[in-house]
């Protein structure tokens, strides 16, 4: 039964060490989801715990609470988190896509926080296949359904499409949430005689068992299997978060943690574990969907739209009838004991007693050290020499294939699928370098991003990786706001392979040094290890969602040129790389070599100066140079207003190199012709390279006598290559 469980021999003999006898079938199931991958992070908490994690503005530090928290001033606080429902969506993408913003909206609430933006990090197959165009679309349904019925804005995001994602696609979700700081919660079941209260929707047989499903590889008995993924229902969860925040701002909860993977089992266990006291229950005051549920159906169930609530016993009441006048269930199963000890009955009977540290994260939960061994295939891509793609005859075609490229084109039919909020002002929407929403009542505003090149982490983790915090930092600065925070969401192959827990470890040393340098702790996340299908492993996709803050959102800056005859500069320096870049995957179909370098010196130098020339209101626009390479992000600022450019500047390099090749620390800004001086004073000031590329104009971009294209042309094929 243990092994069928997940436990390993050396677990089950751990369990009957510590507890001195046989453990019961519930205490089984209990021990196997808190010590599954999902829940436990057991072959990665080891390394997650070196990431830095104090900072002058962070308010909950990574591992604490449900979701990071950072002081943004005046009283207020912001709460983001980030989280991944990839091997449910694979199964049944629209309520794998739909639970998952659901199960991250309340993260953020419990925080005692209202959500007040999404965004998505989403990787499939190839778009072309039609079974991969129907998992995206009913992915994508499912994320904006629920999240339009919530009233949460979608404030961006990215989408990729490889074969690598083919078997298993990513489905990351982040939420953004405000609060007061008075009203901030905690997981914490403090308090001796305190009522344990569920809160929420029924308990019924779906879910089962997820965090164990999401610690284990998806094969095709997996696929042909009917497995049990939640069903999401976003009007309980509106009503929920309304309750919730209405008792939280009244004073009535002590504590409080949302029923996500192993739904009340880990709260229960987490919760008193956290506040070194312990929790009884009887699962027979839970209200099911089926009333022949077993105690550990209903321990292990993983139904939606769920909490648990530690409530004083004199509010009770007060509490109960805020969630049941809004058609919720508020019911006492139990109540926190002072001996550190989970004890579950049904109908009285004892069916489980274990010590809760013993089953958590940060407790005696067992944690390893995998093996690591270098992938055999760097020893290939590492000897690639780029030199040998030949010169392209046409470079205006090249242009026009990369715009309609599946990883550059529009995501508007996307994004349209998401409903703006009335209540938040977005001040930048989707399809921005990040997205930019203005605090209520405030000059203040919130600047978030989700990036990662997975190309780059497949050729080198540890470069991948620092790219992947740099370029998220650095689509926040593009829009003014400074880089605060981060969470990340880290998704990786078996870690029990040697070159999978490789990527891993380095991946994690390259999020660490980038970090560092600029400034941008860890508040949290998500690590989704067994990210493989029966053909491959996905590439390793550390997913970094950066938050940054504006302190004055009339200063923020665009992507879009605004007028005519205005200059073009573009911070940092001429590329001369193109290896991972979406040109040379459209070549030769697949990444090789080493991927751009970063430069953390350069890095920092090129925001310190953006975030100058933003407050100063030099420029006109900003755009981060990335994927796809200067050519393509001078053509997307010219798409808004339809404003083209002429460029003519000097290239050092191999014109396909320069104008496709995508190096790190680079933004293309525009400015008045009136504002060059104070421009170049502050770039020389700060040491920050620049090249004057050229200046907008009619409808036509030029790029010295390499590319020539009508922008209307371009701007049919970059709407329309994704549409749903």
């Amino acid at each position: 039964m243990a092994l069928e469980c997940g436990l390993t021999k050396e677990e089950y003999i751990l369990i009957i060490n510590k507890i001195g006898r046989t453990p019961t079938f519930t205490e089984l199931g209990i021990v196997s989801v808190m010590w599954s991958e999902h829940a436990s992070y057991k072959n990665s908490i080891i390394y997650l715990k070196t990431l830095p994690k104090d900072g002058e503005m962070i308010l909950s530090k990574a591992g604490e609470e449900n979701a990071g928290v950072i002081d943004i001033g005046d009283g207020l606080a912001v709460s983001f988190k980030i989280e991944s429902h990839n091997h449910p969506s694979a199964v049944d993408p629209y309520n794998g896509a739909a639970t998952g913003i659901g199960g991250c909206l309340r993260d953020i609430f419990t925080m005692g926080a209202k959500p007040i933006g999404s965004l998505n990090s989403l990787r499939f197959g190839d778009y072309n296949d039609q079974t991969v165009k129907k998992l995206v679309k009913e992915a994508v349904r499912g994320m904006a359904d629920y999240g339009n019925t919530i009233g949460v804005p979608c404030l961006g995001g990215e989408v990729y499409f490889d074969d690598a994602y083919k078997g298993n696609p990513l489905v990351n979700a982040m939420v953004i949430g405000l609060t007061e700081q008075k009203y901030l919660m905690s997981a914490s079941a403090k308090g001796v005689g305190n009522y344990v209260v569920y809160v929420g929707a029924k308990t019924g047989r779906d879910g089962i068992h997820g965090s164990s499903f999401a610690s284990k590889e998806i094969d095709e008995d997996t696929l042909e299997k009917e497995i049990s993924v939640p069903k999401g229902d976003p009007v309980a969860e509106k009503h929920l978060l309304d309750a919730t925040i209405e008792a939280i701002q009244k004073g009535l909860v002590v504590g409080i943690q949302d029923m996500g993977a192993a739904g009340l089992t880990c709260t229960t266990s987490e919760m008193s574990a956290k506040a070194g006291t312990g929790i009884e229950i009887d699962v027979a005051f839970v209200p099911l969907t089926e009333k022949d549920m077993s105690a550990y159906e209903i321990m292990l169930s993983e139904s939606q739209e769920r909490m648990l609530m530690v409530i004083k016993p004199d509010n009770f009441e007060v509490a109960k009838n805020i969630f049941t006048n809004r058609g919720l269930y508020a019911e006492k199963i139990g109540k926190v004991t002072d001996d550190k000890m989970l004890r579950v009955f049904h109908n009285g009977e004892l069916k489980a007693e274990l010590p809760s540290n013993f089953l958590v994260l940060g407790g005696e939960a067992p944690v390893y050290k995998r093996e690591i061994t270098e992938p055999e295939y760097l020893r290939k891509t590492r000897i690639y020499k780029a030199e040998q793609i030949d010169e392209p005859s046409d470079y205006n075609e090249i242009l026009k294939k990369l715009l309609s490229s599946h990883n550059i084109a529009s995501r508007k039919s996307i994004f349209h699928q998401f409903n703006d909020s009335k209540e938040i002002e977005s001040i930048i929407k989707p399809g921005g370098d990040a997205g930019l929403i203005r605090i209520p009542g405030t000059k203040k505003g919130i600047a978030a991003s989700v990036d990662c090149n997975g190309r780059y982490c497949y050729l080198d983790a540890f470069q991948g990786t620092m790219a992947a915090v740099c370029e998220s930092a650095r689509n926040v600065v593009c829009t003014g706001a400074k880089p605060i925070a981060i969470t990340n969401n880290l998704n990786f192959g078996n870690p029990y392979k040697p070159e999978v827990y490789w990527n891993f470890v380095n991946s994690i040393n390259g999020m660490k040094e980038a970090c560092i340098a600029l400034k941008t702790p860890v508040t949290g996340g998500n690590v989704s290890f067994y990210n493989e299908s029966p053909t491959c492993a996905i590439y390793p996709t550390p997913v970094i969602g950066m938050v940054g803050i504006i302190e004055n959102i009339e200063k923020a800056v665009t992507i879009d040129f605004k007028q005519e005859n205005d200059l073009i500069f573009l911070l940092g320096d001429n590329c001369n790389e193109i290896c991972g870049s979406e040109y040379q995957k459209l070549i030769e179909k697949k990444p090789n070599g080493m991927p751009p370098l970063v430069d953390l010196e350069k890095e920092i130098t090129l925001q310190e100066t953006m975030l100058e020339l933003v407050d100063k209101q030099i420029l006109a626009s900003a755009h981060d140079c990335s994927d796809g390479g200067l050519a393509v992000a001078i053509t997307e600022c010219c798409f808004e207003n339809d404003i083209g450019c002429i460029l003519e500047y000097r290239m050092i390099y191999r014109a396909d190199f320069e104008l496709f090749g995508e190096s790190h620390s680079r933004i293309i800004v525009s400015l008045s012709p009136d504002r060059r001086n104070d421009f170049i004073k502050i770039c020389e000031k700060n040491n920050q390279i620049f090249i004057e590329l050229g200046k907008t104009s009619t409808k036509v971009i030029k790029i010295n006598e390499n590319i020539k294209c009508e922008i209307s042309a371009l701007k049919e094929l970059y709407l329309n290559s994704i549409k749903f």
